[in-house]
Order: C-alpha cells, then sequence, then structure tokens
C-alpha cells in the first residue's frame, strides 16, 4: 500500500504547465469540473428519454416533434457550452486570460518551417474549421443552385447537376485555397510539396487517379445524374450521390454499392431514365397450338389496359407473335410504363395478371415437351446389327393321334 500517500500527495499538489504553476490540484479539478460535466451528461439523457416520452404522447405531428426535439438539443448543447466556460473561468480564477496566453505560446511553436511557411498545432487546429467550413459552403451552394435552377430557370436535370456540382467543387477549392492563406501557409511552398508527392503518388494510386478523371467526364458528359435508375455490370439500383471518385448506388434489394467512377466509364450503362423516365416493358408467354390467337390477342391486350403501371390509362399495349417454337407459339406484350424504376414490380404484376387471365379464358401454357417416335427394324435389319439377340424359331407342332391325323 507504498502507493496511497503519493496518490495523495499527487492529487492534493497543484500541477504545473512548463514555468507556470496553475491555479487547482487535480483532486479539485475532477471535484470542480469533471464530476458536474459527468452529472450534466446523466441529466442530459434523462431529460432527452422523458422527452421523447413526453412527445410521444402528444398529438402532435412528427414533424413538430422532431422540431421540438431540434430546439431541445440545440439548447442543450449551449447550455454544456456555457457550463465549461464557467467551470473553467472558477478553477483558474482571474489569471485564466495568462494562462491561455502561456498555452498558445507554446502551441504556437512551429514544428516544421520552410521559407515563409511555419506549421504548428495552432495551425493544424485552425485547418479544422476551414475545411469544415469548405464542406459546408460547397453543400450550400449545390442547395441555392438546385432550388434557383429549377424555379427560376427551365432546365433538365442532367444539366442542372452539372452546373451544381461544378460550382460547388469550385466554392470548396475557393475557400480552401483563401483559408490556408490566412492560416498562413504559403502556397507556393506547398505547390512545390504536392507536386512533388504527386509524381510519387500518382504510381501508386494509378487508379484513383482514373476514377477522378472519370468522375470529371461524368460531370462534364452527364451519362447518368442522382436519382436515376440504372444497370451497370450486375448492379442495378438508382443513383444517390455521384463523388469524384466513386457513386454510390441503392439497389432494389436496399444494398448500398458503391462503385469506382472508371467502371462507368468504361463499362455500359443502362440508364432507364436519361431523357424519359418511361419505358417499354416487355413480357414473353408461350401458348399452345390449338390456341385461338385472335382470343390471346384479346386477353393480353385486356391485360395491358388494366395495368396499373401504364404511362396512359387504358393503353393496349403492343402484341407480337413472335415464333413457332418446340412447345406452343412465343407470343409478347410489350406495355409502356410510366416509371423505370418501377420495371421489377410491373414486371411481377403482368406476369401474374397474365396467368391469371390465361387461366380464365382457358388458353393453355404448354409444358416444355419433346416427342420421341421409336420405330421397330425388320428382322433381317436387326440380324445384322452387332449384338442384336437372334429371334427365337417358333416351336414345331407335335405329332400324334389327334384329330387330322392319318390312321
Amino acid at each position: 500500500m507504498e502507493w496511497i500517500q503519493p496518490a495523495i500527495d499527487f492529487m492534493t499538489s497543484r500541477l504545473s504547465l512548463g514555468d507556470a504553476s496553475l491555479p487547482f490540484t487535480p483532486l479539485s479539478g475532477v471535484l470542480e469540473l469533471l464530476l458536474p460535466l459527468l452529472v450534466l451528461l446523466l441529466a442530459g439523457r434523462v431529460a432527452k428519454a422523458l422527452l421523447q416520452r413526453w412527445l410521444s404522447r402528444t398529438s402532435w405531428s412528427e414533424e413538430a416533434r422532431s422540431r421540438v426535439l431540434l430546439w431541445a438539443r440545440r439548447a442543450y448543447r449551449v447550455f454544456t457550452v456555457v457550463l465549461i466556460v464557467s467551470l473553467v473561468g472558477r478553477l483558474f480564477g482571474a489569471q485564466m486570460f495568462s494562462y491561455l496566453g502561456a498555452a498558445l505560446s507554446v502551441l504556437r511553436e512551429p514544428f516544421y518551417s520552410s521559407g515563409n511557411t511555419e506549421i504548428s498545432v495552432v495551425t493544424i487546429l485552425l485547418l479544422i474549421p476551414v475545411f469544415y467550413l469548405a464542406t459546408w459552403l460547397s453543400r450550400l451552394s449545390r442547395r441555392v443552385t438546385n432550388r434557383a435552377l429549377s424555379e427560376r430557370i427551365a432546365i433538365d436535370p442532367a444539366r442542372r447537376f452539372s452546373i451544381s456540382s461544378l460550382l460547388s467543387y469550385g466554392v470548396m477549392g475557393l475557400v480552401v485555397v483563401v483559408g490556408l492563406s490566412v492560416v498562413g501557409l504559403d502556397l507556393s511552398a506547398l505547390a512545390v510539396i504536392f507536386g512533388v508527392l504527386g509524381i510519387g503518388l500518382g504510381f501508386g494510386l494509378q487508379s484513383s487517379v482514373a476514377n477522378f478523371f472519370a468522375g470529371i467526364v461524368i460531370i462534364f458528359s452527364r451519362p447518368i445524374k442522382e436519382g436515376d435508375f440504372i444497370l451497370v455490370n450486375e448492379y442495378e439500383g438508382t443513383v444517390e450521390h455521384i463523388r469524384l471518385v466513386s457513386t454510390v448506388i441503392n439497389t432494389i434489394t436496399n444494398e448500398t454499392i458503391i462503385l469506382p467512377n472508371s467502371q462507368i466509364v468504361d463499362n455500359y450503362v443502362h440508364n432507364y431514365s436519361f431523357d424519359d423516365i418511361s419505358i417499354v416493358l416487355c413480357v414473353g408467354v408461350q401458348v399452345s397450338y390449338s390456341s385461338d390467337l385472335d382470343r390471346v390477342k384479346e386477353v393480353l391486350s385486356g391485360v395491358a389496359m388494366r395495368n396499373p403501371y401504364a404511362k396512359e390509362e387504358g393503353d393496349e399495349g403492343l402484341v407480337l407473335f413472335r415464333s413457332f417454337d418446340d412447345s406452343g407459339i412465343t407470343v409478347k406484350l410489350c406495355s409502356a410504363i410510366r416509371d423505370g424504376r418501377e420495371k421489377n414490380r410491373a414486371s411481377s404484376w403482368m406476369v401474374l395478371e397474365i396467368w391469371r387471365a390465361f387461366r380464365n379464358a382457358g388458353i393453355e401454357i404448354p409444358f416444355p415437351q419433346r416427342d420421341v417416335h421409336i420405330k421397330s427394324m425388320p428382322p433381317t435389319e436387326a440380324a445384322d446389327v452387332p449384338g442384336t439377340p437372334e429371334p427365337t424359331p417358333a416351336p414345331e407342332p407335335a405329332s400324334g393321334d389327334g384329330d387330322g391325323a392319318s390312321s
């Protein structure tokens, strides 16, 4: 138990930061700062649970409940910041600003210098709000541009996406450059450093560089845009986000696929909503050779007219008799649906409805079948075939004193 007394001495003695002695002990720091913050954290959790339970019992809308929770979280954060500042000020007392100046002087000591560029801990800390501000302004410019172009200018979604993407990336780059200059970094020195690093990284990151330029090609050429329903390779789904290096696709099974942009540029892409979101969906079926084809056409046209996914209500579609096959006659029903993103549901509905309509109309959907004819060979030809057993001779009639025998 020899460690108890040194621990007590450490907890009750004042801390020192360099040559300066702090006006509080570790024990007072725990009791006056950490303990109140822990109590505040627990109280915030309890208050949040009680508020959610109370809101669930009210008759307010979901939007109003979300707004109340949002403002409650904001108030809690403001109160936490105020409490932390007041507790820290209470610990340091009137000498708080002198201690802050001493801490800043230590953090400003550069650990890397090159020409007019000096990098310290404060420099690195200041880069965090610079990149955060650049990201926030980029997203804000994208939203404002999309809203302005959609409300004031009649422009197609593909061009709107390209303009908003270029503007958002331009705003991000401008804010980063200005922020680095304000922080105190010499951009000419950084250009030399990034140029040297770029030569080395170019060989090791060829795929990333290819994906980057493929993202630029996608933004300019607009083969796809956010919200399109596409099929690339074996992935089929809705484009959620298009970034400079990758594209995020949400499949029909609710899987998130992060696809490199080079695969979109180098492969065939089925864009079901490129110019027009409507597509023509064809479903094939076979009918037996004994079926009345005029009746088949009438039944399939009725299915197309009842299609809830059709582009135009009451459209009879297009019935095509394709070929004479082994099991029956192949027929296709082609119907224009209003939204290509619903093609799987529309196809399932059409298949089920065709089966029901054929069953009610007595139209047969044949099973796969094949006729086999077996032809027997004459005895003389069968004897010449190797391995064929010889025919057994017919038994001779027995002689005797029966009827018809001569005496």
